[in-house]
């Protein structure tokens, strides 16, 4: 991945709906090989897809928890699924310490979050502990990858 490989993907990072001619133009490039370059790109996994990013609380989803979950080993597999399969689980995420899992959930209150603990996530398969953290306020989200890439690989 070059310098221009990394120009598109934070171009496309900032506007997946910009047309190609628009692209190529911010790029530098005809716009026959941008298109190449961004085939390229989807092919190699780099771009995982095209989506809108929506806002919860336009959606009446006010509280955001991060849940720790410590599950009984042997049931890994069994959790995962269940959690792939669940609506409310926003992020699932294997964790390195005291928990070993992080899940993410969006919901209206926190009377639904109780219900959520109650009667979905505690009732995962092999789930044996939760710790609950409610988010006060998003201080950054969506930050940029390319633009976290880039740094990364000057140091």
């Amino acid at each position: 991945m070059d310098k221009i490989d990394r120009k598109i993907l934070a171009e496309l990072e900032r506007d997946a709906k910009q047309p190609l001619v628009a692209l190529s133009e911010t790029i530098g490039l005809s716009k026959t090989p941008c298109w190449a370059r961004v085939q390229e790109l989807e092919r190699s996994g780099a771009i995982l897809g095209y989506h809108a990013e929506l806002s919860p609380p336009a959606l009446g989803l006010v509280v955001t928890a991060y849940i720790e979950v410590v599950i009984e080993s042997s049931r890994r597999a069994e959790f995962e699924e269940a959690a792939i399969r669940s609506p409310v689980v926003i992020e699932c995420l294997t964790m390195a310490g005291a928990a070993d899992y992080m899940i993410k959930i969006h919901c209206r209150d926190v009377a639904q979050l109780d219900s959520i603990l109650r009667y979905d996530l505690t009732l995962l398969p092999g789930v044996q502990h939760t710790k609950t953290t409610i988010c006060l306020k998003s201080i950054k989200t969506g930050g940029s990858l390319a633009e976290a890439a880039a740094a990364l690989a000057a140091q």
